[in-house]
Formats: C-alpha cells, sequence, structure tokens
C-alpha cells in the first residue's frame, strides 16, 4: 500500500541552527525517495504549513531545531502527544509572520479542519541562534555535523512507515 508522506523542514535561515529543518530538507531533496513522500521547505511560512496539514497525508515528519536541555548536536526523533494543539482555543492563535512556532501552527490547522495525519518530529539540539538583533547565517559546525545522520534518520522512518502493516480487527 503506497503511503504519502509529507516531510516538512521548516527554521529561519537567519538564526544560525533554527536553519537545521531547513539544511535537512534541502539534502533529503538530493536524494531518491521513495514514491508518495514529498519534501517541501516551509523555512518560515507557518500557514502554509498549516494549510497543507489539512491535506490527507498518512504522515506528516516535521523537521526542526529543537531545543529540550540535550548537548548541542543531539539528534531527536519524536512523536507528540497532540492533546494539547488539539484542545487549545481555536480562537486568536497568533501567527508571526517572520517565525514559526509549530505547536502555533498545529493549533490552527486542528482549528480549520481535521489534520488526519500522524505526526512525527525530527529535531536537533540547537548551539547557537546568533545575536538577538542580528542572527547569523550558517549553521554551528556542530548542528551542521549532523544533516548526514538526521536525513537517515527521517529515511529509517520513511521506510517504518511504508512498510507498516495494516492489521484488519478479527
Amino acid at each position: 500500500m503506497k503511503r504519502s508522506i509529507l516531510v516538512a523542514g521548516v527554521g529561519n535561515v537567519f538564526l544560525g541552527d533554527d536553519a537545521f529543518g531547513v539544511e535537512t530538507v534541502r539534502a533529503l531533496a538530493k536524494r531518491k525517495l521513495p514514491e508518495g513522500v514529498t519534501v517541501v521547505d516551509f523555512g518560515i511560512r507557518g500557514l502554509d504549513f498549516a494549510y497543507a496539514l489539512l491535506d490527507p497525508w498518512d504522515a506528516v515528519i516535521l523537521v526542526d531545531a529543537l531545543q529540550r536541555g540535550g548537548p548541542a548536536g543531539t539528534l531527536y526523533l519524536l512523536e507528540p502527544d497532540l492533546i494539547d494543539a488539539k484542545k487549545s482555543p481555536q480562537v486568536g492563535v497568533e501567527m508571526n509572520p517572520h517565525g514559526m512556532d509549530p505547536l502555533r501552527v498545529l493549533q490552527l490547522a486542528f482549528s480549520m479542519g481535521e489534520v488526519t495525519a500522524r505526526i512525527y518530529i525530527v529535531g536537533c539540539e540547537p548551539y547557537d541562534f546568533g545575536d538577538e538583533l542580528e542572527g547569523r547565517m550558517g549553521l554551528s559546525q556542530i548542528v551542521e555535523s549532523t544533516i548526514d545522520g538526521a536525513a537517515a534518520m527521517v529515511d529509517d522512518l520513511i521506510v517504518r512507515i511504508t512498510e507498516a502493516v495494516e492489521v484488519c480487527p478479527a
């Protein structure tokens, strides 16, 4: 059974390691991926990503810098509990046109319609976003060194999703 999978890279290329998701999907876009896999660099376009979440995907793999308190360069694979996103107030979800908060994007998508995809996050613990006013172009060396590993993690996840066997109730 062919699966439809969206691999969504998010982040701001003007804020150093925040560009992790963008750089990872750029690397993935150069690879041969299975039929049904769509790779998109959403950058900071949260509204576009929210609308994309409403499409009938089997799975969405969000690739982003993720601060969880681990050492810089740590890669994470998470399947988030979406209860908070689903029950959050549906009115007044603010979007920043110059940035993207993935939880707010999910909240917005749930407020606009039904999100049917299973959501996964491939993240990397950032090292440096740059100066608050000036930002920073380019990834830190430690985060840049994780791009191939993160792309491999996404590849492995795609294989697990596409090879999943549907079990029919007896």
